[in-house]
């Protein structure tokens, strides 16, 4: 008799739990730029504890504003403490399996300008690193695609005057 070659792969592949339930998570984070002593522009990106470069950003809080809870992640991610946060850029919607939920993730993402001494940072532990990069080199470091783009618009709009 012929051994079956589907019994083989199937003791290969790892069988997850079955979803159970779908949840719905807003976070909010900011595309942080500040202009170089040259007028330069630059952005202010994190890398995570799995060394991807993003944004600073993090879980919007019951009753919070996600402007606000933008203006306070950067602040707790990398201890950046004077910037105004202008207009929201956009949103990015993902969604991701923990275990045996589905999250729908909505990020609102703002366009924050850094004040006042921008190279005082103080990143949490969690963090492998948090660079000021000229904004081409930001823009092609950043792992997700969709907060590029955002980059994108918001450069646009620094460069235009218009934010």
């Amino acid at each position: 008799m012929t051994p079956n070659p589907i019994n083989g792969i199937r003791r290969l592949v790892r069988h997850r739990p079955t979803i159970t339930e779908a949840v719905n998570e807003i976070t909010s984070g900011g595309i942080v730029f500040r202009k170089s002593s040259e007028g330069k522009i630059e952005f202010l990106l994190i890398a995570d504890a799995k060394g991807r470069w993003t944004i600073p950003k993090g879980h919007v809080e019951a009753g919070e504003h996600p402007g606000a809870a933008a203006e306070r992640e950067i602040r707790e991610e990398t201890g950046l403490q004077d910037m105004e946060v202008f207009s929201e850029l956009g949103k990015v919607n993902f969604r991701y399996r923990r275990l045996q939920t589905l999250v729908l993730m909505t990020m609102h993402i703002w366009l924050v300008e850094a004040k006042g001494d921008s190279d005082k940072l103080d990143p949490e532990e969690w963090l492998t690193s948090v660079k000021w990069l000229p904004s081409s080199e930001a823009i092609d470091k950043i792992e997700y695609e969709d907060i590029a783009k955002l980059m994108l618009l918001g450069l646009k709009k620094i460069r235009e005057g218009t934010v």
